[in-house]
């Protein structure tokens, strides 16, 4: 799909981005709600119910983090929100939506984060829940396991670390 060097730009988001960040929440929830047997609405007002509290909570717990889209070609296809404003950045969220994925592009996007953490010697967290495939990305990366992983529990803490990610 995109092939050699994926290029991207990105910019911080405004407040008319926001029909494209819910999209990209519903989108990359799609397949979730499709197997509850909900009509549409039902789904649209949970997925609403949903974002809203998830935004709310990250501006609580991440109040200075930096919220960008993703653009290809200048339109938005992802966001990137992460924290830099302690001695470890925490990476918030990281989406793209179905169609941009697994062609490389958030793998450069992180790649790209990771070189500024690395340039700032900060380590970098993130929470993802345990069968998310992009777990599998974030090892490859680089990132380790804070703690092994409890199978009780949905989402697992990774770190990134410069000094033993040099390079």
């Amino acid at each position: 799909m995109l092939g050699g060097t994926v290029s991207f730009s990105s910019r911080p988001t405004q407040d008319s981005d926001e029909g494209f960040l819910f999209t990209l929440y519903a989108a990359n929830r799609e397949g979730e709600l499709a197997t509850w047997g909900w009509t549409p609405p039902q789904r649209e007002a949970f997925l609403r119910m949903q974002w809203l509290a998830q935004r709310r909570s990250w501006a609580a717990l991440f109040p200075g983090a930096s919220d960008h889209l993703v653009l290809m070609e200048g339109r938005p296809v992802g966001r990137l929100l992460v924290d830099r404003g302690g001695a470890v950045w925490s990476l918030v969220d990281v989406a793209l939506m179905p169609s941009h994925q697994g062609g490389g592009l958030g793998t450069r996007v992180l790649r790209e984060l990771l070189a500024e953490a690395g340039a700032a010697r900060r380590p970098l967290t993130l929470h993802v829940l345990q069968a998310n495939p992009a777990r599998r990305l974030y090892g490859r990366l680089g990132f380790l396991d804070v703690a092994p992983a409890r199978p009780e529990e949905p989402y697992v803490a990774m770190r990134w670390t410069p000094a033993t990610n040099a390079g």
